[in-house]
């Protein structure tokens, strides 16, 4: 199945040109992705939520599996898009393929989301945990350790707010940008 590219980038968000960004996808103002990170849009269209870090080699992919109940609307053409919440990050190698993503969740280094997965709002998944098999994390879950055991935070994470700024300053000095491609302010004076 070919993927016909409709990405748009909204102004004030990051893109390094050597991402790989394939299918219809919409990255929020604010966002960051940073070379070598993979976003695939199969199934149907991703919107990245504002504030959200894509690190180097982070995979994020819409792609409903055939076994999923979902799968359904892919074949009728219905398939809603895949709304990612703002101010997540997806750290170093983290592979995410859950079909509801909350806001301020933290997938860690090498960590995997399966599409049974419900990842609600400030979650954070482990360094190295594999999330596979139907289930839906409760607000404010951690999951951590070899078993994936979980427990519930006292507060939601923090917005990365710092860590924004200090990629918005080092990114256009080491990496090529790719423009901001949509401006909704435009589109708004069109109609």
């Amino acid at each position: 199945m070919s993927l016909k590219n409709d990405i748009k980038i909204m102004p004030r968000s990051m893109v390094c040109e050597d991402s790989n960004l394939r299918g219809d996808i919409t990255i929020s103002g604010g966002c960051v992705i940073h070379p070598s990170t993979t976003i695939i849009a199969e199934s149907g269209p991703i919107v990245l939520g504002e504030n959200c870090i894509v690190e180097e080699y982070a995979t994020i992919l819409y792609r409903i599996p055939k076994h999923h109940p979902a799968y359904q609307s892919v074949l009728d053409g219905t398939v809603k898009p895949l709304i990612i919440g703002p101010d997540n990050i997806f750290e170093v190698g983290s592979t995410v393929e859950a079909l509801k993503i909350g806001e301020r969740n933290l997938f860690e280094c090498k960590s995997y989301v399966s599409a049974d997965v419900v990842v609600t709002n400030g979650c954070v998944i482990g360094a190295g945990c594999r999330l596979v098999g139907e289930q839906v994390l409760a607000e404010k879950t951690i999951v951590h350790g070899r078993q994936c055991q979980m427990r519930e935070a006292i507060e939601m994470q923090k917005t990365q707010m710092v860590q924004m700024d200090y990629l918005r300053k080092i990114l256009p000095n080491y990496h090529h940008l790719k423009k901001a491609t949509y401006d909704p302010k435009k589109v708004r004076a069109q109609v």
